[in-house]
């Protein structure tokens, strides 16, 4: 039986690795050029209210590169029922932080042993040296059901040179819909991905 959004908000952070842990892995190809609402469902209430409880990540397949790369914006505390509109500068540009790559898992060491399909790797997406904790991101990303791309489950791991710190910090990704072009940014240092890494 498929697990729905209202059955996400009320799990236990037991109940939320354990999906992660069994999560299938992302669909690639419905995953690029979408948007999604994050919600994030671990942060205690104080920090939801000072802060932040959703924001958006988005998914954009990089022409040049071939790979799928993102980035979070800031938005308007509204709830998640419609897509909350993007906070924006004096200037009326969206808020934006935390570039990050989707790449394969396989081969690689997570923390409690961790096998899934895919994770997002911050540390080599163009983040400027100022943009800390999220450019040191190391993040399993699944799809809650296999064979759907409509709720993503994230698990929050820091990666600070080569220690891995895994907070007890899940995030739900509810699809908005596709990516408009004209919102699409380029990675924050103009680079293109990094060579040295595999997809």
């Amino acid at each position: 039986m498929a697990i729905e959004l209202d059955q996400l908000l009320k799990m236990s952070g037991d109940e939320l690795m354990a999906i992660v842990a069994r999560g299938a892995p992302l669909d690639l190809d419905a995953l690029a050029d979408t948007s999604y609402t994050g919600i994030d469902l671990s942060m205690p209430a104080w920090f939801h209210k000072l802060m932040w409880k959703s924001f958006r990540k988005t998914f954009h397949r990089d022409p040049a590169s071939g790979r799928i790369r993102g980035w979070n914006v800031k938005v308007e505390q509204v709830g998640w029922d419609s897509p909350p509109p993007a906070k924006v500068d004096g200037k009326g540009k969206a808020l934006t932080f935390g570039h990050y790559e989707v790449r394969a898992a396989a081969g690689l060491k997570f923390p409690g042993g961790w096998t899934g399909g895919h994770y997002l790797d911050y540390r080599f997406a163009g983040n400027h040296a100022l943009d800390f904790p999220a450019n040191c991101g190391y993040c399993p990303l699944v799809a809650v059901n296999s064979g759907r791309s409509d709720l993503l489950l994230g698990w929050e791991i820091f990666n600070v040179a080569g220690i891995q710190v895994p907070l007890r910090d899940f995030w739900l990704l509810k699809r908005e819909g596709p990516l408009r072009a004209e919102d699409v940014l380029p990675r924050p240092n103009g680079t293109s991905a990094d060579p040295l890494l595999p997809r």
